[in-house]
């Protein structure tokens, strides 16, 4: 088995019916312009794309559908697609909110919004929801919660539950002092807007770590270091119906190296896999 942990290159996790599930890491944006490096690049690439005249199209033809985003600095599970009918089918069970997203988040539990906090806290066994009115800042690229729902606000609900209160003291590659104010909180979003879970944690005093954006950067880095900074947001699982035997998959990806020690020796349950090892086969 090799280790992947650091790892700045995708790698299949699940390939089948036209529907490829790749771990995308943190830093490496889903799509780009031409001449920056992206998830969809690299399986242009891994695929040797050619048109249909059979000449090699490099990172530029070929089919490639993304059906699926992820944040640049979000690492984790990422859906695509190499055939056209794989794409239509997993982006109407998009739309029709037949797909089940898991996500782990460390959050900064700042104390600003100690209601919020104490709900999370008090509702450990069952989770509890989330569910904000979000509209894109204009000319900016970023969200925000609003109260009224004017024409831009659209709904963001999101189930979130307390996993555990982390005490160690090692994290994104550098040791620190106890991590008491961090918490693991896994996030099941059934809407999917823009920069949804980063939104509703941090409005609610609960920024995810590493997160520049939303309150939590770092201020010995440039913006555009602070941009290309992961946060400890991960795609941990999807679940999904083959396009071509409509069974349920469910597809789980390894967590990164600069997630702590003490989360990556945790058993992390979804369905009926326990992600203990963080490695790939």
């Amino acid at each position: 088995m090799n280790d992947v942990r650091g790892t700045l290159e995708p790698f299949v996790l699940f390939e089948s019916s036209g529907v490829i599930a790749v771990f995308k890491p943190a830093g490496l944006p889903t799509q780009s312009p031409a001449g920056i490096d992206s998830a969809e690049a690299w399986l242009r690439r891994r695929h040797h794309c050619r048109s249909d005249a059979g000449h090699a199209m490099g990172s530029a033809g070929g089919y490639v559908g993304i059906p699926h985003r992820l944040d640049r600095a979000v690492s984790g599970v990422l859906l695509m697609a190499t055939t056209p009918r794989a794409a239509r089918k997993l982006s109407r069970q998009f739309e029709r909110r037949q797909i089940i997203k898991t996500y782990i988040a460390i959050v900064v539990c700042t104390g600003s919004d100690k209601g919020s906090a104490e709900s999370l806290e008090g509702g450990r066994e069952q989770g509890v929801e989330w569910r904000d009115l979000i509209e894109k800042v204009p000319d900016q690229a970023r969200a925000r919660v609003v109260q009224d729902c004017g024409s831009a606000a659209r709904e963001a609900v999101t189930h979130a539950t307390l996993r555990a209160k982390l005490v160690g003291n090692h994290f994104f590659g550098r040791r620190q002092g106890p991590l008491c104010d961090h918490w693991l909180v896994e996030l099941s979003p059934l809407t999917g807007r823009m920069h949804q879970l980063r939104v509703q944690a941090a409005w609610r005093g609960m920024p995810v770590a590493g997160d520049f954006l939303y309150g939590n950067g770092d201020p010995c880095r440039t913006a555009d270091e602070q941009r290309q900074q992961p946060i400890a947001l991960h795609a941990l699982s999807i679940q999904f119906a083959d396009p071509d035997t409509g069974a349920m998959k469910t597809v789980a990806s390894p967590l990164p190296d600069f997630w702590p020690e003490e989360v990556s020796g945790m058993g992390l349950r979804v369905g009926l896999t326990e992600l203990r090892a963080i490695r790939r086969g």
